[in-house]
């Protein structure tokens, strides 16, 4: 018997206050692959991310989102990253007072740790933390000082978005959403970031990585592409098809498809 897909999308109809922003979408992605998802501003694209990592604002007016082939969409934001689920956020939030270092802390014990048998969760010992921490952080090249830091307070971009790669590195997802990863960064820190994703990326993850652009796919390279107009998927095709969406736009599609 064939192993169900890692992460399944099925006739997912969702928005926001009402407002149907996703209008029958469907992505099926396998372990070992890594699926680019296109498309112009305002198209649903972080709306699919949100829905799909359970941000509670927004709602599912019909379909399925099935992770190893769980329809998941009953479970909690903390219940979906239990079970191996990341969204790398393109605005990530500023928590003034809680260092780097504290902030993953909890977020390891609370995904990671051992159920207690009680409804909670078993700490990681500290001095296990402390040496996942200092291992991860120099396999990223990031500086031992960054976990010091308050989280995100005073962040360039490209900082903001290697806190959320080292985030991603101490939880150890099998699923990944980057949700414009290369927003706001710069050609350098835009590589540095890449490379950080390349070095945490392994067969036994699967991976969607929603762009505008072709050019964070020159650092990571997606297997398929996928382009989303008006909250649906319109188009798939593999990596010539970012280049040809980089060359033309995106007025062909919204000429040729019918939304």
């Amino acid at each position: 018997m064939s192993e169900a897909p890692l992460f399944q999308v099925e006739n997912l109809h969702a928005g926001i206050e009402g407002e149907e922003i996703l209008k029958g979408v469907d992505l099926t992605i396998n372990r070992g692959e890594i699926h680019a998802l296109m498309g112009p501003n305002g198209s649903g694209k972080s709306t699919l991310a949100y829905i799909v990592a359970g941000h509670p604002n927004y709602e599912v007016f019909e379909g399925r989102v099935l992770y190893k082939g769980e329809n998941v969409l009953e479970l909690g934001a903390d219940e979906r990253a239990q079970l191996g689920m990341f969204l790398a956020f393109q605005y990530p939030t500023t928590i003034p007072g809680v260092s780097m270092a504290n902030f993953l802390r909890l977020a390891v014990n609370s995904v990671k740790g051992e159920d207690d048998g009680e409804g909670g969760k078993k700490r990681i010992a500290p001095r296990e933390f402390r040496k996942m921490l200092r291992e991860k952080m120099q396999m990223l090249n990031i500086d031992e000082s960054f976990a010091t830091r308050y989280l995100n307070e005073g962040f360039s971009g490209g900082e903001k978005k290697r806190a959320e790669i080292l985030q991603m590195a101490m939880l150890e997802p099998e699923f990944c959403i980057m949700d414009e990863t290369d927003s706001g960064l710069d050609i350098d820190a835009l590589r540095t970031v890449s490379e950080g994703v390349n070095k945490l990326y392994n067969d036994n993850m699967a991976m969607l990585l929603i762009t505008h652009y072709q050019r964070l796919l020159n650092h990571i390279k997606p297997q398929f592409v996928h382009v989303m107009l008006e909250g649906q998927i319109v188009q798939s095709g593999g990596p010539e098809l970012a280049e040809e969406l980089e060359a033309k736009g995106y007025d062909w599609l919204k000429e040729t498809a019918s939304v």
